[in-house]
């Protein structure tokens, strides 16, 4: 008797990435839909990207969620943010070590891939450190906030609004169970702190982390975390600095307010849109110059393998030693007496680049199917790219093609341009080239 065996197919990282995220997607419009999770009836449409916001830890909403979700629909809307920060392979991941699983190769090169490791050595060590830290700094956040806000919604709300913006801030998600968002708070100095802190830990990468945690000392941290820890210290001060003096006179925003909350305001401001998604003043009457500079930290984003998106800031940094070394005439950049692979040049280059121009053609098509003025349409687009969740008031004013569209593009800013490319396009290395020929740039 003649045994066929089985080809086994392996499925490449990209693809389980973004269908992981799908999945996820697909489940949460089906579990929005149901009649237990809201108090009004919402379209397939609505449902499906309220879900694509929750995966892709953006926080845009065409609906308040305070008031259209059930305590159901508030669960699954968490759910989707918690496993779309974290990523669903890590749970999954998770799952298999609490029963007790061998962990297969297939799974480790998915969680490397995930979290950008070179090999997949320690990698399941890697995910428990993370989902204990993780836990560790929500159950702690959640303890923080339920005591502060104990005297004015009781014990039982308080615990749970406190849970769902602690888990919803971690994530860099951005959604809000109070109808103003955050701009009732605006001079709670505990709510600004601790939430602020919690994105800006998620944002920084897991890696970034752990590495930390592992190593006691800044000469001995990778040039990554490095690059992360300082650059993220320098761009939240340069973003309050400038939010601070471009709003200061501006009465619908700081002009109003004590000194001492146009500080925390500024703040939150600053650090808030590269991919957090909470507001504590109105986006829609703010400057155009406060916008456009908002605009731009949306673009930037975070950190690599965190809960945020966007280019992201090391390769935003990439691109500026790169620019640097050029016009010093040097060879690789350099920072912190390391050197930056050329490979990591490239990359970064082609992020930036793909990112450019998927922002550009998404506003095109936005400014043809819908009716609204350029620049909060152009905000949205930026937002919903850096899945940061942050509005000029227009996301229930968007047509069902706009949301559709919207959806798309927090899509592929969650999974990443590289990773779309790599699955449309199905790349092969060659070893071949052509021969060198001179092109005029400049």
């Amino acid at each position: 008797m003649r045994i066929i065996k089985k080809k086994r197919v392996n499925v490449s990282p990209p693809f389980v990435i973004a269908g992981s995220f799908l999945f996820l997607i697909a489940l949460g419009t089906l579990l929005l839909k149901l009649p237990i999770a809201t108090t009004t009836r919402i379209s397939w449409t609505d449902a499906l990207f309220v879900a694509t916001s929750a995966t892709t830890v953006t926080g845009l909403s065409v609906f308040d969620p305070g008031t259209t979700l059930t305590v159901f629909g508030e669960m699954v809307l968490l759910t989707l943010v918690q496993c779309g920060g974290i990523g669903l392979m890590t749970f999954a991941v998770a799952l298999l070590i609490l029963l007790g699983k061998k962990i297969g190769l297939q799974n480790r090169i998915y969680l490397q891939e995930s979290f950008n490791q070179d090999s997949v050595g320690g990698i399941v060590k890697l995910v428990k450190m993370i989902l204990t830290f993780v836990l560790t700094v929500e159950i702690i956040a959640t303890i923080i906030m339920t005591l502060h806000w104990l005297p004015k919604f009781g014990f039982k709300d308080s615990l749970y609004l406190s849970f769902f913006h602690v888990v919803s801030a971690f994530n860099n998600a951005g959604f809000s169970l109070f109808p103003d968002n955050l701009i009732g708070f605006s001079a709670d100095p505990i709510v600004n702190l601790v939430l602020s802190s919690l994105f800006i830990i998620g944002g920084l990468g897991f890696t970034v982390i752990i590495d930390i945690q592992q190593k006691n000392s800044f000469r001995k941290w990778s040039l990554h975390t490095k690059m992360m820890i300082v650059g993220t210290i320098i761009i939240n001060v340069v973003a309050a600095l400038t939010i601070f003096f471009l709003e200061y006179g501006n009465p619908a925003t700081l002009g109003n307010m004590p000194l001492y909350e146009k500080i925390m305001a500024a703040y939150f401001q600053g650090v808030s849109p590269r991919t957090a998604g909470y507001n504590t003043l109105n986006y829609a009457v703010m400057e155009d110059p406060t916008l456009l500079f908002t605009m731009l930290l949306m673009f930037i984003g975070a950190g690599s393998a965190s809960t945020a998106s966007g280019i992201k800031l090391t390769t935003l940094m990439v691109v500026i030693l790169a620019t640097i070394s050029f016009l010093r005439q040097r060879g690789e950049p350099e920072l912190f007496g390391r050197s930056i692979k050329m490979d990591t040049v490239i990359r970064s280059l082609a992020i930036t680049t793909i990112s450019v121009l998927l922002v550009v053609a998404s506003i095109f098509m936005l400014t043809v199917t819908e009716k609204i003025p350029f620049l909060p349409l152009a905000f949205e687009v930026v937002s919903a790219f850096g899945t940061v969740g942050l509005s000029m008031g227009i996301t229930n004013q968007l047509s069902d093609l706009g949301e559709v569209l919207l959806s798309m593009v927090m899509f592929v800013g969650r999974i990443g341009p590289l990773t779309l490319f790599f699955l449309l396009m199905k790349p092969k290395k060659v070893h071949y080239r052509y021969p060198y020929d001179q092109v005029f740039t400049g």
